[in-house]
């Protein structure tokens, strides 16, 4: 059988991976019909929802190097709790000297008594470590279609006419967001889908008209593999995603005391006094306080049913738990797991250790909270 292309978005349509350009259902596949529109095009031509799919990080930078040859906006979303987790790193090295907008998408799920204006201040201090540089900061939830008008008044005030880029890692809530855009912008379905500037690739992107003469441009997410969402099943994935607002778990610790998050990553707190940690995971994830001297015994027993996620199938893809050592700074910090949560600090100078799986981010930065 010859390849087939989306109409739509000039994806070689396939059957075999939901989550990757061009997929439709076998059947559909198996007419051999030239005018077929994958999931992702039939989904937003008939119902105005976008499904994200996924791409590889060669793929990502096969379209904002092209970006950096255009005059456009670009519209970089990420989530706020996982924020390091889901920036693309060196974004300016691809983008060229186009303007951009910073959306921190996921406002929700971050407690309510933190005000906006503290949440934009610590989101500026964190970029400029990452060399971003950015016109603006705005956050939303697109789940609740909090700050949205507001976002949408940004971009008008910025894209000066341009086409609009938006891009973003996976599990941002990228799609949600568009889905939000695509329903102040378009009121004739017919004219949502248009040819893609890359017809015959994988790349799989969608152009929604914003007036006669742009468009925006929805990019497929770039998958992050330091993040913990690549290593988990999809009935997991929703098991370490929050969908509400976080509930923080306060653990009062000794040294040489141990919290399992589930059986996805281990704390151990390993020398000063005795401290307060406050914990940052979605509610779903189960804590286990144990010694640190029981701490192996206890995986050894308990991964997959106690301690479970991960599935057996899982942790061996995640392969062997590495550690990572810190010593808390000055001021107030927060331990990041990629894409799983993050403890916050107060006390200074004392002495911890993070076991994950070898590719998962684990790191150091200023507190959020």
């Amino acid at each position: 059988m010859k390849d087939l292309i989306c109409i739509g978005c000039g994806s070689k349509l396939q059957s075999e991976d939901e989550k990757k350009p061009g997929f439709v259902k076998k059947n559909i596949l198996e007419r051999d019909d030239e005018g077929i529109l994958c999931q992702r095009c039939f989904r937003l031509k008939h119902y105005r929802d976008l499904v994200d799919v996924d791409i590889t990080s060669d793929d990502f930078i096969k379209i904002i190097t092209d970006i950096g040859q255009r005059n456009v906006l670009v519209v970089n979303v990420v989530d706020l709790f996982d924020f390091s987790g889901s920036l693309i790193s060196s974004i300016h090295r691809f983008i060229g000297q186009n303007d951009l907008l910073l959306v921190g998408n996921k406002r929700d799920i971050l407690p309510k008594s933190m005000s906006d204006h503290k949440i934009k201040n610590w989101i500026r201090r964190l970029i400029k470590d990452y060399g971003y540089k950015v016109l603006d900061v705005a956050l939303c939830s697109a789940e609740k279609g909090q700050g949205i008008s507001y976002l949408l008044d940004m971009i008008e005030t910025h894209r000066k006419g341009r086409d609009v880029y938006v891009m973003g890692s996976t599990n941002v809530g990228k799609s949600t967001l568009i889905n939000a855009i695509i329903k102040k912008y378009t009121d004739n379905e017919d004219e949502i889908i248009t040819a893609s500037q890359y017809p015959g690739t994988t790349l799989g992107l969608i152009e929604i008209p914003l007036d006669d003469k742009s468009v925006l441009i929805d990019t497929p997410g770039v998958i992050n593999r330091h993040q913990y969402a690549f290593y988990l099943e999809k009935k997991h994935l929703k098991h370490i995603l929050p969908k509400k607002e976080i509930k923080p778990k306060v653990y009062q610790l000794e040294s040489r005391q141990t919290l399992y998050f589930d059986g996805l990553a281990r704390f151990d707190y390993l020398e000063g006094d005795k401290t307060s940690f406050v914990c940052f995971f979605s509610n779903e994830i189960k804590i286990h306080r144990t010694k640190l001297e029981n701490a192996n015994r206890l995986f050894e027993k308990h991964m997959g049913q106690l301690l479970n996620p991960p599935s057996a199938q899982e942790f061996k893809k995640m392969g062997k738990f590495v550690k990572h050592h810190f010593k808390s700074t000055k001021e107030k910090c927060d331990v990041v797991i990629s894409g799983l949560g993050f403890i916050s600090i107060k006390e200074p100078g004392i002495k911890i250790c993070v076991h994950a799986p070898k590719n998962v981010g684990v790191f150091l930065r200023p507190s959020l909270f």
